[in-house]
């Protein structure tokens, strides 16, 4: 299925007559250097807003201009209180709150904190999209969400009934993630149609296509093993224990940068996440944002907006806030061998074989 703006917005927004709608996305400064990657997608930004421009009419909607700010330089810490548009310094607050649909493309995610504007303004839907790429359009973007909404409802209750999480990676190593602590669980399933419960999650990633749920955070959590990952091409492996990582084992350099990075901020030790990716058209580039789309993947760090902890306050500082998601789907060095489901009679559903989604 090709892609086409006006389809993508119908088939996420169903906008109603009235809507107000504004871009917004985050801008290199300082220390913060710009990118080939970045600077194209405030361009592909540009080109979204002037096809929002040219069909806004037949729906009876109103496009603002956009909105641009000060890059945080970390993913998922709270934005800065002002912004830029059309030159004139703008409040961020009041620009979100007089929205009622948020298109927002930013280098550095701002997931966590737009789920918080959410929360405050029962009228807005947010579809976030950071690190998100004009060639997304021709893969993930492209995908039916209906589709997708459907294999969402039918993976969801299995993350509601199950009390973990079994997973055997392709190195051998295993993991099982305590889910047992009734926190809820969510479907990225890219419907974000007006009319939705106050309290309902009204954010979706896109592309999207996900169905998470972040893990039993008390002390007593039963989240334990041994969690595999390549990071800047040397392979490390994560300890866990309650839901916390406590060391990190691998040969080389990155692994004492990683350990010393836990030990400094132990906010981050926090099991966030675990999930799977269901989108069919979403492949593995190496952007977190598709990657995650299409398989199984866990977060550590963050969890306070997904239902969980960790917010803010448990760091050393607000630029140190992060979630951090790792994805094992086809295509990366190391996948996802076996999802099990394990309910509490002890009998267990197998979702993933090989890296290939088989519920």
């Amino acid at each position: 299925m090709a892609f086409e703006l006006k389809r993508l917005f119908e088939d996420v927004f169903n906008p109603r007559k009235g809507e107000i709608v504004t871009i917004i996305y985050d801008v290199p400064h300082n220390h913060i250097n710009d990118t080939k990657e970045w600077s194209e997608r405030r361009k592909m930004a540009e080109e979204w807003q002037r096809q929002l421009e040219e069909f806004a009419g037949q729906y009876g909607i109103f496009i603002k201009p956009p909105i641009s700010y000060k890059a945080t330089g970390t993913h998922n810490m709270d934005m800065p209180e002002y912004g830029i548009c059309q030159g004139e310094s703008v409040c961020l607050d009041n620009i979100i709150k007089n929205s009622t649909i948020i298109l927002s493309m930013p280098e550095f995610s701002a997931s966590a904190p737009l789920l918080g504007f959410t929360g405050k303004y029962e009228n807005l839907r947010v579809a976030s999209m950071p690190g998100v790429t004009k060639s997304m359009e021709a893969t993930g973007l492209s995908a039916d969400y209906k589709k997708i909404a459907e294999v969402c409802s039918r993976l969801a209750p299995f993350f509601e009934k199950s009390r973990g999480v079994e997973i055997m990676f392709s190195t051998g190593h295993k993991c099982y993630f305590d889910i047992s602590g009734n926190n809820p669980v969510y479907q990225d399933n890219g419907i974000l149609h007006p009319g939705a419960e106050k309290d309902a999650f009204r954010l979706r990633n896109l592309p999207s296509g996900e169905v998470f749920t972040c893990p039993d955070e008390s002390e007593d959590s039963q989240t334990a093993g041994e969690i595999p990952a390549v990071i800047e091409d040397e392979t490390i492996v994560f300890i866990v224990k309650n839901n916390m990582i406590i060391d990190v084992k691998g040969p080389g350099a990155i692994t004492g940068k990683m350990r010393k990075k836990f030990n400094d901020e132990r906010a981050l030790c926090n099991i966030a996440e675990v999930a799977i990716g269901c989108n069919d058209k979403a492949i593995v580039t190496g952007n977190v944002l598709e990657d995650e789309k299409a398989g199984f993947h866990w977060a550590y760090g963050r969890s306070d907006h997904i239902g969980g902890k960790i917010g803010v306050k448990d760091f050393s500082s607000p630029g140190n806030v992060a979630h951090i998601d790792i994805v094992y789907a086809k295509g990366n060095p190391i996948i996802c061998q076996k999802f099990d489901f394990v309910f509490p009679d002890g009998t267990r559903k197998t979702a993933i074989i090989d890296g290939n989604l088989i519920i």
